[in-house]
């Protein structure tokens, strides 16, 4: 396992533990939390694998910084979003639209390693519509996901759907979902490609069964 991986993973579980000690409602710390206590052992199960770019690798962990904070105060409740709501006189916390923005931009990194090194797509046109594409189909599963919470659990999810009184609220969760998704690949896909391809030649991809090399002729016996 990379240097790189070893300490994301160990800083990653360090944030768990503190986001967990105290959280303000700890079902709501479970919800928000679960991407993260999923993925970071998925992340160390397939390090060696499918090892990621730098880029998606420290991306994640922030992503995951953000996902931690949201749980451990609840979204509507993290104190910097406190802090700007005040200092600008807005009508309420927008630390959930800082999370729903890193909820397109992380992942749509992610889906464009994914399909690039497994040579799914070909063309920059159609990879942008697919990654965009699958991002929004990803945002719109969550919305799905805290509406069936709601009807599940009733006034209990009310920290984590955190509307808080906004009647369009998974409209704008999905549109900044969206908007991030194009950031993240109109901003760095070059950049990106070129650490894919770094990648690429530090670890070669394998190749399906199709397309991998013949075996070599065995010797007569």
């Amino acid at each position: 396992m990379r240097r790189e991986t070893i300490v994301v993973l160990l800083l990653t579980a360090l944030a768990v533990a503190w986001s967990a000690i105290g959280p303000r409602e700890v079902a709501t710390w479970w919800l928000e939390a679960a991407p993260v206590l999923i993925g970071a052992p998925l992340l160390a199960v397939t390090e060696r694998r499918f090892p990621l770019t730098p880029l998606v690798l420290r991306c994640l962990f922030l992503h995951a910084l953000v996902l931690l904070v949201g749980a451990h105060w609840t979204y509507a409740e993290v104190p910097l979003g406190n802090w700007v709501r005040d200092a600008f006189g807005l009508a309420r916390n927008h630390y959930d639209r800082l999370g729903h923005l890193a909820q397109g931009f992380v992942p749509a990194l992610l889906m464009r390693e994914l399909l690039l090194r497994r040579r799914v797509v070909s063309g920059r046109g159609w990879l942008l519509v697919v990654v965009t594409s699958i991002v929004l189909a990803f945002s719109a599963l969550y919305e799905l996901l805290e509406w069936a919470t709601a009807l599940a659990i009733g006034s209990a999810a009310d920290a984590f759907l955190g509307t808080q009184g906004d009647p369009w609220d998974t409209q704008t969760d999905m549109f900044l979902a969206l908007v991030g998704a194009l950031a993240a690949q109109l901003l760095l896909g070059r950049w990106h490609e070129r650490q894919i391809a770094a990648v690429e030649r530090c670890s070669p991809l394998d190749l399906p069964s199709s397309q991998a090399p013949p075996s070599p002729p065995r010797s007569p016996a």
